[in-house]
């Protein structure tokens, strides 16, 4: 583990001690436990992101135009 200072707003470092109290914890503790967590979101974003970009494609087009909205959603116009 490594020691790090961080900087921060008076507002944020007073709701940080009362979340780690709320959490009985420490506020080191808060933010290395909030930190982790970003990380592991955006770690399972990013490789989703990847294996839906590297899937085949089974889907084609034959050039037309989409339908409309009223063509898709006949709504019984009278």
């Amino acid at each position: 583990m490594r020691n790090v200072t961080i900087t921060m707003e008076d507002a944020v470092a007073d709701w940080a001690r009362m979340e780690a109290a709320r959490r009985n914890t420490s506020v080191s503790r808060l933010v290395g436990e909030l930190l982790a967590e970003k990380m592991r979101h955006d770690d399972a974003y990013e490789r989703a992101m990847n294996e839906w970009m590297q899937r085949e494609r089974n889907w084609s087009s034959d050039g037309s135009p989409y339908p409309t909205r009223d063509e898709i959603y006949d709504r019984g116009r009278k």
